[in-house]
């Protein structure tokens, strides 16, 4: 309590209280109450976040505050939805009324955002031939939202595939989604965005330029022809054992004495003779490729280190083209400009450009290029941002006109539980009444997760009854967590049979599947310890008759 004060006695606004259900709650009184909700600290308010659905409450207007989409309303998107609806009207003490239909002379036109939501909703009403009238309603933004149900591009003006009127723009649109963000494309719908279709021909132009460098410096970069990469793939594989090769016998030409260590020792080939040996044994590979003498070339068949003689098989048959297939031996000089020879298409390689366009395949690449799709798409981005800013504009009354209608309603089942705890008031997480046991239960809670609910309603010291509801033939299902407040519970058990009632007056067959026991009133508290003792008795001598 002690912090309430301290949080009321902070705030500039001075707020009224009434005391219900053990707590301070808040009044919300006046136009100005509202306007400085901001100034309310979050300990005095009565909830702190809320679905947007499984409420009795419009879905529409939920999802239209849930500004992140994340399926919750917290705080800061009611103070958020306040503050955009008082600056939207001229007099903020509109929103208490909670009309129907909201006047256009409500509307502040002296702000450019009220403004142009005026202008759309004298147009939304023009469109649907009602361009003398005063006021406008859910109705008449629901229908105008509808005209652009099948447009494919949302508020920020993001394509979708189906926005292009033909089948070969709209295999480009998925073409570049594929290529920008791989893990949109498996989506049901996955947009694109102005900057991802720039992304999109940059990268393709880039990787279209790097690969046709290939066609005009060929006889550089293609040593081999189209079968540089096979050749290039040998050439690895041997390279640094080669290189090896070459060092040791300059090492050994530039001083004689130098060949003997350059060599295996004999005491290596001991440690090898007790060992079961095969030509992939890893001390074998570690051997020099060939004998080491000053200046001798390389051989390309005989005195091979048997562990790569497979390996230089295969780099001999590929790299044939260079001169080698009659050659039975290489010289330092002429692997040197073997070397120079791949140095060029290794280095063409590493400098790749366009590497996220590159599963489409040049042939795609270029015909996206050069087909024209990209002042195409340019022109789409440009008439869909247009369509964006209506859309906008049309959602922007269509808030305003839900929020002046349900936004009252909701703060005092939010900020407090006015509707909650005053009589002829229903809150609107309340589902409906459940008809049991010659009894009607009003709280009644709509329940997605029985068990993860359970957990915490064992400490409300209330006496619950979780009930399957069951509609049209078993189709329809949802679970009902109602509050037994009065009578006794002899008769309540799992199994029990009764009617719920939702706020819409249809009528589901209840089942009770789980109970959380608590006394129901100060009588029955009073025999509940006796009336347990009395159960477990009645349990031990049942249990003592079943045949053993």
């Amino acid at each position: 309590m002690t912090e309430n004060k301290q949080a009321i006695t902070n705030s500039l606004h001075k707020w009224r209280f009434f005391r219900s259900g053990g707590f301070d709650q808040v009044r919300l009184e006046t136009g100005s109450d509202i306007k400085q909700l901001n100034q309310l600290d979050p300990k005095l308010w009565a909830t702190l976040s809320c679905p947007t659905s499984g409420l009795e409450f419009d879905d529409r207007t939920l999802r239209l505050i849930d500004r992140d989409g994340d399926g919750r309303i917290r705080v800061p998107e009611i103070i958020g939805a306040v503050e955009w609806t008082a600056a939207a009207l001229k007099n903020p003490e509109d929103i208490i009324k909670g009309t129907e239909a909201l006047s256009l002379e409500a509307i502040n036109d002296s702000t450019p955002e009220g403004l142009q939501v005026l202008i759309s909703a004298k147009q939304i009403l023009a469109h649907l031939g009602k361009g003398e009238a005063e006021v406008i309603t859910v109705e008449d933004t629901a229908d105008t939202a509808s005209v652009f149900a099948n447009a494919h591009i949302n508020s920020e003006g993001l394509l979708t595939a189906d926005a292009a009127e033909d089948e070969a723009m709209r295999a480009v649109i998925k073409d570049i989604i594929a290529s920008v963000d791989p893990d949109a494309a498996n989506n049901e719908s996955p947009t694109l965005s102005e900057e991802q279709i720039k992304q999109f021909f940059g990268e393709a132009q880039a990787y279209s330029d790097w690969w046709h460098q290939r066609d005009r410096d060929a006889a550089n970069l293609l040593p081999f022809g189209e079968k540089t990469e096979m050749a290039m793939g040998a050439f690895e594989a041997i390279k640094d054992k080669v290189d090896d090769y070459f060092t040791r016998c300059r090492l050994a030409a530039f001083d004689l004495r130098a060949t003997v260590p350059l060599n295996p020792a004999l005491t290596e080939y001991e440690a090898l003779a007790g060992k079961n040996l095969s030509e992939g044994t890893e001390a074998i590979a570690a051997l020099p490729l060939a004998r080491i003498e000053s200046g001798r070339p390389l051989p390309l068949e005989a005195g091979i280190n048997p562990a790569w003689a497979a390996a230089m098989a295969a780099f001999r048959a590929k790299v044939a083209p260079l001169g080698t297939a009659d050659k039975t031996s290489l010289t330092t000089e002429e692997w040197e400009a073997l070397c120079a020879k791949f140095a060029a298409h290794k280095a063409w390689v590493g400098n790749k450009k366009g590497a996220s366009v590159e599963s489409l395949g040049l042939s795609r690449v270029d015909e996206i290029l050069q087909g024209g799709y990209k002042e195409s798409l340019a022109e789409l981005v440009e008439k869909c941002k247009v369509l964006a800013a209506e859309i906008n504009t049309i959602t922007a009354v269509d808030r305003l006109v839900r929020y002046n209608r349900d936004l009252f309603r909701l703060l005092n089942n939010f900020v407090s539980f006015r509707d909650f705890y005053t009589p002829g008031y229903k809150a609107i997480f309340q589902a409906g009444t459940l008809f049991i046991d010659g009894r009607s239960c009003d709280l009644c809670l709509r329940i997605d997760d029985m068990a993860k609910h359970a957990e915490l309603a064992n400490l409300s010291g209330i006496y619950l009854a979780y009930c399957e509801c069951r509609r049209r033939g078993g189709e329809e299902k949802m679970t009902i967590a109602a509050a037994v407040t009065n009578g006794d519970a002899d008769n309540l058990m799992v199994g029990r049979n009764g009617v719920f009632f939702d706020r819409r007056g249809a009528d589901w067959d209840a089942t009770i599947i789980k109970i959380i026991e608590h006394p129901i009133s100060v009588r029955q508290a009073f025999w509940y310890p006796y009336k347990r003792i009395g159960k477990m008795i009645g349990e031990q001598i049942e249990d003592g008759r079943r045949p053993r």
